[in-house]
């Protein structure tokens, strides 16, 4: 059936978290030793990895880890430990912590916007179906696209988080249209991919550094019959 609607992950998917993001942070190790760009590498790996558990935590912060998506207390204290077992001192982990929660200070993709004006304006319903526990919508609106956005799923908001079949269902019905006639992209198979228990179609894109990937959406949505004229 001819799709109508489309949701994109945030995180991998339309927007990054690159190494941009540190500029100016001159992050060190416990000794004073300035961070390379491979440990910097690793670190934002640590944050933006979309599922698997990286470090091992007591009972308390393995419940902020399983729930950290839910609520942003448990999102800040899980990431806070995930960076200091990295070898963040705990004040540059607060710092690192921050840079995370600003929604300008992630990097679009090269055609993330042409590709959400373009299926906007073909009518196609687009949503932004994310487990995060901060609100990205600034994100989209100072670079003019939040007009393009029809509906946010944000699992911080939902009370659920992908796979679970419950965000994606938030989204189809906010939206208006049938899973069937839905393709949702992102960068997991195991988390955005959950939306094909539903009857959606999925696209998996690469989530590269952004310089890397200049079409992956573009090649997303076109494999799936949209805006190829």
């Amino acid at each position: 059936m001819a799709i109508e609607a489309v949701l994109f992950d945030f995180s991998g998917t339309v927007f990054r978290f690159e190494e941009a993001a540190f500029h100016g942070a001159r992050l060190t190790d416990a000794e004073g030793r300035l961070l390379d760009n491979d440990e910097i590498a690793e670190i934002m790996r640590r944050l933006t990895a979309p599922v698997g558990q990286i470090v091992q935590f007591d009972a308390d912060g393995q419940y902020a880890w399983e729930n950290r998506d839910l609520d942003p207390a448990l999102h800040r204290r899980a990431y806070l430990e995930v960076l200091e077992q990295t070898g963040v001192p705990e004040d540059q982990a607060v710092q690192v912590y921050e840079l995370l929660l600003d929604p300008d200070g992630w990097t679009p993709y090269p055609d993330t916007g042409e590709v959400l004006r373009a299926l906007h304006e073909s009518g196609v319903r687009v949503g932004i179906v994310s487990n995060i526990a901060f609100d990205i919508r600034p994100a989209f609106a100072d670079r003019g696209w939040r007009r393009y956005i029809d509906d946010f799923a944000l699992s911080f908001e939902v009370g659920a988080i992908k796979p679970d079949a419950r965000i994606f269902k938030s989204a189809l019905d906010n939206l208006g249209v049938a899973p069937e006639n839905t393709l949702m992209v992102g960068d997991s198979d195991e988390a955005d991919g959950g939306a094909r228990a539903l009857g959606c179609a999925f696209s998996l894109v690469d989530p590269l550094p952004t310089v890397d990937r200049p079409s992956g959406l573009w090649d997303a949505v076109r494999a799936h019959g949209l805006l190829t004229s």
